[in-house]
């Protein structure tokens, strides 16, 4: 069934609505752009929140990305199995682990950070710079 332009019209009146298909585009494209490196935006995620955190162990990154002790064990081993990551023995406490991106992993996530940001300015093109800094602050 299709909708009429009046639907869509009103269904755009809410904000959420507008932000929900906002992030959607932005995701799905972020998502395709990611793919020709090999990430996921799960794992550029982890890269991205690792890349100032240098040394920080598996608990400190998902409490960071609010993600459960075992789905941040699988990210941290896609990074790992893919030669971003490595977990090493904390000096301070050897039996706490901690994860450090590999130089590869430093190249990777600057490529990625640049395609995240191609597509993002591609999303918020019709925003003026202003209304830019103002939808990012």
């Amino acid at each position: 069934m299709a909708t009429s332009a009046t639907t869509d019209d009103a269904v755009s009146e809410f904000a959420g609505q507008l932000f929900f298909r906002l992030w959607r585009v932005s995701h799905t494209r972020t998502a395709e752009a990611l793919e020709s490196l090999g990430l996921t935006t799960a794992l550029f995620a982890l890269l991205n929140v690792l890349g100032p955190r240098e040394g920080a162990i598996q608990q400190e990154l998902g409490s960071a990305m609010g993600v459960d002790p075992s789905t941040m064990v699988s990210l941290i081993d896609q990074l790992e199995n893919a030669g971003l990551a490595k977990r090493r023995p904390r000096a301070s406490d050897r039996r706490a682990r901690e994860v450090v991106i590999t130089p590869k992993g430093r190249r990777a996530l600057e490529r990625a950070r640049h395609l995240a940001k191609q597509v993002e300015d591609d999303v918020l093109r019709g925003l003026s710079a202003a209304e830019r800094r103002q939808v990012l602050a």
